[in-house]
């Protein structure tokens, strides 16, 4: 039987943590240090139709907005690029001179999530592409499309993540999860 202190010990306490990492992206725990570059860039790769507060859910999900974050595979900046990405990325904007100057790493991100976003038109609305992309930029465009495959070949039809996510890599699900929670979408 479980007892009230089992109880709150995996249930509740979890649950109120699990809250309170999930601030909206809007709130002001989160610095808006970057968001003129996340205005910017998204304007002009994406153009006046899509929120650019995706793109800042995406930098506190990849480094908590972090200019300095590295992860252990190399990946740098506020958008954890690799730098191997960041050079493909560089050959279609030479512009783009230093990976680890916040502006440039989060114009390389949001460049990177368009080019992700655009193999992603199977009829599905803004909000599941922008779900897919983010996917793809964690997992791999390749994984996710495996996913995608996979989930097509069981259920037809796809209209949305969630007819993917199970399919998808755990971190994955993770990933696009805490994005959409930052953006107030649960």
């Amino acid at each position: 039987m479980l007892t009230l202190r089992w109880f709150l010990l995996l249930v509740l306490i979890p649950g109120l943590a699990f809250a309170g990492v999930f601030k909206h992206v809007k709130d002001n725990h989160w610095s808006d240090q970057y968001d003129s570059h996340f205005r910017k860039y998204t304007k002009h790769y994406f153009g006046p139709h899509i929120d650019w507060h995706w793109f800042k859910a995406q930098g506190i999900a990849e480094s908590g907005l972090k200019p300095n974050a590295k992860s252990p595979v190399g990946a740098k900046g506020i958008m954890q690029i690799l730098p191997t990405t960041y050079a493909e990325i560089q050959e279609d904007n030479p512009h783009f001179t230093n990976i680890n100057d916040p502006r440039w790493n989060i114009a390389a991100g949001i460049y990177y999530d368009r080019m992700l976003y655009r193999k992603w038109k199977k009829g599905l609305p803004t909000e599941e592409r922008m779900a897919f992309a983010m996917a793809s930029y964690n997992a791999g465009y390749g994984n996710v499309l495996k996913a995608y495959k996979r989930a097509k070949k069981q259920m037809g039809e796809i209209r949305n993540w969630v007819q993917v996510e199970s399919h998808a890599p755990g971190e994955t699900r993770h990933y696009v999860r805490r994005i959409k929670a930052l953006m107030g979408g649960g």
